[in-house]
């Protein structure tokens, strides 16, 4: 409602889509003398989108709303204005759009009392047109289960539970990657640390709307759950994880609403703090589930169109940059909104120096 009334229809609208998606799912369910509904939420998002340009959804939104209540004069209004500036071409109108002036939209879980997750928050380029088409069927049949050793001994008696979630980017999940109690135990050590999170700008690190997180950096000396999770991941992805080719993990806690916005991981300037290292740029991430969430907190791959929701005790891996040392655009990813409950992820970054045998170069400059 506050991104709403302020005019900020990026985000009023992933919030928005998912109030609707859920009041969807419970309609009719809820108490009648609740003044939310599936109405009022859609009657917001259309003009959400109108604002945002994307008339087509707004009329389709409209039209929708007008089934559960024919009568609104004011939306029918709307409706005719949509279909006419559709057929003019133009995003401009003559006469100007009655934006519903309620002031009580909030969200609610289902009939049930519990809240649904939502696999995908609204990437921005989806707010003015259709998001990227799914990847071929063909492509999909590559994905596959399996259990993994990597030529390690450190996983021969207990091998890696690996789901492959995308060829490209390549994104892996690893199953089972830590125990409850070692996640219990990391969020501990963090937690008397915890402080807003920054993120790279220009040549300093510095507080930013567009990330609402806390976090706390763990060097493997704090604990033995720490170095034996930093031996599990150089084991899972062959990598070196010595100091300094990976940066110490991080901790971070996304409260009620917390999230991060479409970012890459690896740097795309050369003035980036992530150079002070002396030891290149951001070739891998693995990202550590420490908790569960009760709805949202997805991890959205916003050109790639896939998400990944949480899955507690797992490690999400992908490679930031290619073969050739470029880093890869279609890792832009973002951390949806948690619409329940919190959720405790652990990072750790892998960077390029060092890996030069581990993961060569292709013969094909282009990989």
């Amino acid at each position: 409602q506050v991104a709403y009334d302020t005019g900020d229809y990026y985000h009023s609208i992933a919030w928005l889509e998912e109030a609707v998606s859920l009041f969807r799912l419970s309609y009719g369910s809820w108490n009648l003398e609740d003044r939310s509904s599936l109405e009022d939420a859609l009657d917001h998002l259309a003009f959400s989108y109108f604002m945002a340009g994307n008339i087509s959804h707004a009329l389709s939104l409209s039209r929708e709303f007008l089934r559960y209540d024919p009568s609104n004069q004011r939306v029918t209004r709307n409706v005719a204005k949509y279909k006419k500036l559709l057929e003019m071409g133009t995003g401009a109108s003559a006469s100007p759009l009655q934006r519903p002036n309620s002031t009580h939209l909030q969200s609610r879980g289902t009939g049930t009392g519990a809240m649904v997750p939502h696999r995908r928050c609204s990437p921005p380029h989806a707010l003015l047109g259709p998001l990227s088409p799914q990847p071929a069927p063909e492509r999909l049949l590559h994905l596959s289960c399996s259990y993994e050793t990597n030529s390690s001994p450190y996983l021969l008696l207990q091998p890696a539970k690996k789901e492959m979630v995308r060829i490209q980017p390549y994104v892996a999940l690893y199953h089972d990657f830590i125990t409850d109690a070692e996640a219990e135990t990391i969020k501990g050590l963090a937690g008397p640390w915890l402080q807003r999170s920054v993120v790279a700008s220009g040549e300093k690190q510095q507080k930013a709307e567009y990330r609402i997180s806390k976090s706390a950096w763990l060097k493997d000396t704090a604990d033995p759950v720490v170095r034996a999770l930093d031996q599990r991941i150089a084991a899972v992805t062959g990598l070196d994880l010595r100091p300094p080719y990976a940066e110490y993990l991080q901790v971070v806690n996304y409260g009620l609403g917390g999230h991060y916005e479409p970012h890459f991981d690896h740097a795309t300037s050369m003035k980036s703090p992530l150079y002070r290292m002396k030891s290149g740029n951001r070739i891998a991430t693995i990202m550590i589930y420490l908790s569960a969430v009760e709805a949202g907190g997805s991890t959205a791959f916003i050109y790639a169109n896939f998400s990944v929701p949480v899955v507690k005790n797992a490690a999400l891996f992908w490679w930031n940059l290619r073969r050739n040392g470029n880093g890869d655009g279609d890792t832009l990813h973002a951390g949806c909104p948690v619409l329940a409950g919190d959720k405790w992820v652990a990072n750790k970054w892998i960077h390029e120096h060092g890996q030069e045998f581990r993961r060569p170069c292709s013969a094909d400059p282009q990989d």
